[in-house]
């Protein structure tokens, strides 16, 4: 899968599958932006 030129919205991004996606699509070339929120609030 390429996704140059993509942009990409990765929720949940500090750990597990949101982690795992948001590095696999910067690999497969797209523009990532990752986010989460603290567990405090």
């Amino acid at each position: 899968m390429r996704l140059e030129d993509r942009v990409a919205v990765i929720t949940g991004a500090a750990s597990g599958m949101g982690r795992a996606m948001a590095i696999r699509f910067a690999q497969e070339g797209a523009r990532v932006l990752a986010v989460d929120i603290a567990a405090e609030g």
